[in-house]
């Protein structure tokens, strides 16, 4: 069974994701503040930790950090602030995804099942993705149909796939494909991004699975 840590200072919060999640037959433990949040992750080892932001004594991305220092575990925020910074801290910070409140269950439950398959036990990585119409052999780095990319688009894209369904920042993507000397140059991602939705998606201008988060980073939807 999935072990799932809430953390969160409303009481109603906490006790409906308590109840909601139980009904799905995940295990449940809450946490009101960010210090009883790190000390019930370290004595009960949760597989998932859903984590508010805006809590009464250390601040969420404190909470993230001090995770981070020693467990991989996912962790997806859950938080009713709108400042876009905030939300890219916090993904920077480790998360690896990100709700914002208020929120629909099934939104949050896709997202949950979203990370649990991603950090399964030796789950394989994928050998071929299907986009669109095109199918994507990451091994051998061709596509159906002809298609061809740059080494950059190949290196942007199979960031993405091999993650399906994690928004991933674009402090990492900027970091990962061009290096630390890159992390301003966001137009570069907004280039390829679009150029790869022009070799790849039915209607580049309404992707369905190349989507950007708007000042946060891009996201893989199978």
């Amino acid at each position: 069974m999935t072990r799932v840590l809430v953390v969160d200072d409303e009481p109603q919060i906490l006790r409906a994701m308590r109840i909601n999640l139980a009904a799905r037959h995940y295990e449940v433990a809450v946490a009101p503040d960010g210090g009883s949040a790190l000390r019930q992750a370290a004595d009960w080892h949760p597989d998932l930790v859903i984590l508010d932001l805006g809590l009464p004594d250390l601040d969420g991305v404190e909470v993230i950090h001090g995770l981070r220092g020693w467990t991989e575990v996912p962790i997806i925020v859950l938080s009713g602030r709108t400042d876009g910074r905030d939300k890219v801290a916090a993904l920077d910070a480790g998360a690896d995804d990100y709700v914002t409140k208020p929120f629909g269950i099934d939104e949050l439950l896709a997202r949950i099942r979203a990370v649990t398959r991603r950090t399964a036990a030796h789950e394989p990585a994928p050998a071929e993705v299907r986009v669109g119409d095109h199918v994507i052999d990451l091994a051998a780095k061709t596509i159906s149909d002809g298609v061809r990319l740059t080494p950059t688009e190949w290196h942007f894209l199979e960031i993405l796939l091999r993650n399906p369904g994690k928004l991933i920042s674009q402090r990492q993507l900027l970091t990962e494909v061009w290096g630390h000397t890159y992390l301003k140059e966001t137009h570069y991602l907004r280039q390829y991004m679009a150029q790869l939705r022009r070799k790849l998606e039915r209607d580049p201008a309404h992707p369905a699975h190349l989507l950007t988060e708007a000042g946060m980073g891009y996201r893989f939807q199978p």
